[in-house]
């Protein structure tokens, strides 16, 4: 038995998100299972990072599948790519470890989330950014941020009313820039809750529009209370960046 660890990159515009679904077929990880299936004639299973949302978008999405096959990875990432449609790409493909697992062993995960705040909205930017009209005030913003830095109970940005697991996680930093219009947050912490980037930004974006100021950050963290935190912004504005081990 051998393990294969890869790199993937994919447009989530068109996709019912990561994970496969028993109500549809149109997910990414669905998608790449059979182009690798068919190729190596038999049945494998992605195991990946982590789940993104419908919309999402991945730069460095991290998965493995276990194969009995000793494989040419030059050559199969080669013939992977060219059945793969062409919003799904497999960036790198490398033997692993056989106890590598792709959401069990990962460290820490980037996201990036991008809000489109240009006075008339980019063209280019309306799949791969949230349209925001009103103006974002940065500063307000980035002072929010700061106090979600640290080991927290997130459970005030989680979509989940009923989580098993602990809510508890470590968000080791927020860094907020902003060119011509456009703002990128980029969140990077030991893993995240289901939305919670999504809520996190919505919340950074209330503080940004004078809603809340930047102070009542702890308050909504120790509420571990969705309705205290902000709206869950769009899933277009957000990028799986990087995932390390």
């Amino acid at each position: 038995m051998e393990n294969y660890k890869m790199t993937i990159q994919y447009e989530g515009t068109k996709y019912d998100g990561w994970q496969r679904q028993g109500n549809t077929s149109n997910t990414i990880q669905e998608k790449i299972e059979e182009v690798i299936s068919k190729l190596l004639d038999e049945e494998i299973e992605l195991s990946a990072s982590g789940r993104t949302d419908a919309g999402v978008h991945a730069l460095g999405q991290v998965a493995n599948f276990k194969t009995e096959k000793d494989l040419d990875t030059d050559s199969m990432l080669m013939q992977i790519n060219r059945y793969l449609p062409k919003d799904i790409r497999v960036l790198e493909l490398k033997k692993a470890d056989l106890r590598f697992h792709s959401r069990l062993n990962a460290k820490r995960k980037t996201y990036v989330y991008r809000i489109d705040n240009t006075p008339y909205g980019s063209v280019f930017d309306r799949k791969y950014a949230m349209r925001f009209n009103e103006k974002l005030d940065v500063k307000a913003m980035t002072e929010a941020a700061s106090y979600l830095v640290g080991e927290h109970d997130f459970k005030s940005f989680c979509t989940k009313k009923n989580m098993k697991k602990s809510t508890v996680r470590i968000i080791y930093s927020v860094d907020i820039s902003q060119n011509n219009g456009i703002i990128e947050i980029s969140f990077c912490g030991n893993g995240f809750l289901y939305n919670m980037v999504r809520i996190l930004t919505g919340t950074l974006m209330e503080a940004g529009r004078g809603r809340i100021k930047p102070t009542d950050i702890p308050d909504i963290i120790e509420a571990k209370d969705r309705g205290k935190a902000g709206f869950t912004a769009q899933p277009e504005g957000l990028f799986l960046k990087s995932v390390e081990y």
